[in-house]
């Protein structure tokens, strides 16, 4: 079943062409990674398919609905969720506050004026869970700013994942982490993955992390699909190895 789907996206800014008819298909429940060297357009890329950048041309069908040029709010509803390059939570909430404001999102009441946040019970046990699943649940009160560095990308990614997406895009998500927090980020990635049942698109500069975690990978440059397949299809492509690796095979 495909999840995704972009046919021809192209994303021009004057005479710069970032995305150059990109079409690609993502299937339900695979690991996507999205590689390329800096300023290839993976980031311009995701930001095509969750509505935060509008295309040029062409189209995105999520879940066999056609939603080009829809806003991000709207993709993010119908479960499509992502996470950035850029650590990007509320400092001054506390971790359990930050959830519990991405849990809301697919919450019907989440917009009336009359009702108490403390008096969602049920959001509140949805973000206690993913602090849970995240390993932050034994500091909920701690505020965001307060976190380690890897602590708070974790987070990050629980905001992602608080409203149960069927389409989870990261992007870097490991970018500035030690080796031990990278290893944990990945393996926790992994597991939720499994556990809730999404398909997951990644953009990583770690080739060692993609080509172990990837089930296909898509490489671009210049905006343009060079390659695409599984990790060792790419390990072994000559204009991935030029392109990408420097013309050194991985």
């Amino acid at each position: 079943m495909t999840i995704l789907e972009t046919d021809d996206l192209t994303k021009k800014f004057g005479s710069l062409v970032a995305v150059d008819d990109v079409s690609l298909s993502v299937s339900a429940g695979e690991v996507r990674s999205i590689i390329g060297p800096n300023g290839a357009g993976k980031s311009t890329l995701f930001d095509l398919i969750t509505g935060i950048q509008q295309p040029t041309s062409g189209t995105i069908t999520f879940d066999g609905t056609d939603v080009t040029g829809m806003a991000s709010h709207e993709i993010a509803q119908r479960g499509m969720s992502r996470s950035f390059q850029i650590t990007d939570v509320f400092g001054g909430l506390t971790a359990l506050e930050n959830v519990q404001v991405a849990a809301q999102v697919d919450d019907s009441r989440r917009s009336s004026m009359w009702r108490d946040a403390d008096g969602l019970t049920d959001v509140h046990d949805t973000a206690m869970g993913v602090l849970e699943d995240i390993g932050l649940a034994d500091r909920p009160h701690q505020r965001a700013s307060d976190f380690a560095y890897g602590d708070r990308r974790k987070l990050e990614i629980g905001l992602a994942v608080a409203n149960d997406p069927e389409l989870l895009l990261l992007d870097e998500p490991t970018a500035g982490m030690g080796s031990d927090d990278t290893t944990a980020t990945v393996e926790m990635v992994q597991r939720l993955a499994e556990e809730r049942e999404f398909t997951v698109m990644l953009i990583e500069h770690d080739l060692e992390i993609v080509m172990n975690v990837s089930d296909r990978i898509t490489v671009l440059q210049d905006g343009q699909v060079i390659a695409e397949g599984s990790p060792t299809t790419i390990q072994g492509d000559s204009a991935v190895q030029e392109a990408y690796l420097g013309g050194v095979s991985a």
